[in-house]
């Protein structure tokens, strides 16, 4: 065995279960339910290895040769192992991601209108809050008006979409920096039209989320929000400040080249 294979500090698994099964009690004691976290535990063991997969793929290094000169005869055989691996590596995190997210079988997790679970809600909660805050101040929305409004918002997904919608926020908050910049300052909490109830949902976290749906799909937002009986001001409201916020301002350009809602 070589010498780094002999001083390697690894888990065994029945000391990885152990800790899954603490982190199970753990959370059942604080009310969640053990299939709610178990399919927590799939998600986040899933993401590692992908990650894992992800770092693989990125290391580049070569096998040094001597005198500083590389193997020639063995960088292609490297090159083919570590491709074999790193595919092999994505294959099990693409099983794992499919176990967690669709476990009762092929296709289900690809359904529209499956119903929003109560973790899901919970996720897209977390994911929300901190693009919330980087705009503008915490609010207080009515956490029972929050879910009701963060299910509308998830109804327009699969549950595949729905795992990874966290990272489709932030991609969006990334891409439209400028204009939620400018839409929170003309529209937020401090503005001069926050005394306007249409534009409830700017001064919620969950604004960031309404208007990522109403700028990729606007037709099924509506549809699951008058499905749920939610008040249609509170969708009006952030797609005027979206569209008014696109546009070009003082003539100069704007973000978005003349914003509509697409």
């Amino acid at each position: 065995m070589h010498a780094a294979e002999e001083n390697r500090q690894e888990l065994d698994s029945v000391s990885v279960l152990n800790a899954k099964r603490t982190l199970l009690q753990l959370l059942g004691r604080a009310g969640v339910f053990a299939d709610d976290a178990e399919g927590l535990i799939a998600l986040v063991e899933a993401g590692a290895l992908a990650g894992a997969c992800e770092e693989l793929g990125g290391s580049g290094g070569s096998v040094p040769g001597g005198e500083g000169e590389p193997y020639e005869p063995y960088e292609s055989g490297r090159r083919d192992g570590a491709r074999a691996v790193t595919d092999e590596l994505g294959a099990i995190a693409e099983r794992a991601l499919r176990q967690a997210v669709d476990p009762d079988g092929p296709g289900a997790a690809s359904a529209a209108r499956s119903p929003v679970g109560r973790i899901e809600v919970e996720q897209a909660k977390a994911a929300v809050t901190p693009l919330h805050l980087a705009f503008t101040a915490a609010s207080d929305l009515d956490p029972e008006v929050t879910e009701e409004v963060l299910r509308a918002v998830l109804g327009t997904m699969t549950p595949w979409q729905r795992a990874r919608y966290a990272g489709r926020l932030a991609d969006f908050a990334a891409s439209h920096r400028a204009r939620l910049e400018r839409l929170y300052v003309e529209y937020g909490p401090g503005s001069a039209t926050a005394v306007h109830s249409r534009y409830s949902l700017l001064h919620s976290a969950t604004g960031v989320a309404v208007l990522e749906r109403l700028a990729t799909r606007p037709a099924a937002l509506r549809e699951e929000w008058e499905a749920a009986e939610l008040p249609p001001a509170w969708l009006d409201g952030p797609m005027r400040a979206w569209e008014a916020v696109g546009r070009p301002r003082d003539g100069g350009g704007g973000e978005g080249g003349g914003g509509g809602v697409s």
